[in-house]
């Protein structure tokens, strides 16, 4: 993760002040005045000095939260509409893991670990994503075939996985990918003619929701936090 990011997740300031202490060699990585400011560190092997001071994460934290509609998926959010994390109790700083739209429900992941962040949302590693969908029309044979062999949005090609419909419904596809970009799914649809008219994420790897209430959160168990272990050391 980059050293600006792990200063600011460690609560000494913000990023933007983070950059200031680095510009300013305040900022020490293994005995090394570090002043680069694109410098990227492990947070699990590096240690890391502010005027001299060892700074710390807190300890790792993993929130699974079944998301609402209505709040974005945000620290913060410049337009004040409700985020994500106004909705977990907790006094450390934490942040989504990846990002579901406003109007989208379903797994969201939080977490104060930035290497968890990027090894679950790295397009490296292949993490699949599982949508229910409701469409605003029947999804023809030929076009569930386009969006399995791939579709051109913008950022470039993408493909589903699989396209299956659990209820027998082909206005109501599930769809499985392991793509993280913005607004994926609903781009891939709208670009054969298609418009979402609901979307639910029901797993996020090894992780769902089931059982869950929508608007209602838990700490991952000991059984989850050993695969989120395992991401880790695949990782390092």
């Amino acid at each position: 993760m980059r050293l600006n990011s792990y200063i600011a997740d460690c609560g000494v300031t913000s990023r933007r002040k983070a950059d200031e202490l680095i510009q300013q060699g305040r900022v020490m990585v293994n005995n090394k005045v570090i002043t680069s400011m694109g410098y990227k560190i492990n947070s699990f092997k590096d240690k890391v000095f502010v005027d001299g001071e060892r700074i710390n994460l807190s300890q790792p934290v993993y929130y699974l939260l079944n998301k609402p509609k209505g709040y974005v998926s945000t620290v913060s959010d410049d337009k004040g509409r409700p985020t994500v994390i106004e909705l977990i109790r907790t006094h450390i700083k934490i942040f989504p893991v990846g990002r579901l739209d406003y109007d989208t429900t379903g797994v969201l992941l939080l977490t104060n670990n930035g290497d968890f962040n990027q090894a679950m949302t790295h397009p490296s590693n292949n993490i699949k994503r599982e949508y229910d969908v409701k469409l605003d029309k029947i999804l023809s044979q030929d076009d569930e075939e386009k969006l399995l062999k791939g579709v051109f949005i913008e950022g470039g090609r993408g493909t589903f996985l699989t396209v299956t419909y659990p209820t027998n419904n082909k206005k109501a596809p599930t769809v499985v990918s392991s793509e993280g970009r913005n607004h994926f799914v609903k781009n891939m649809f709208k670009a054969l003619g298609y418009t979402v008219t609901a979307l639910h994420r029901r797993s996020f790897g090894f992780l769902t929701v089931k059982d869950l209430p929508e608007g209602s959160y838990r700490e991952l168990t000991q059984r989850e936090l050993k695969l989120v272990n395992r991401i880790l050391n695949n990782k390092r």
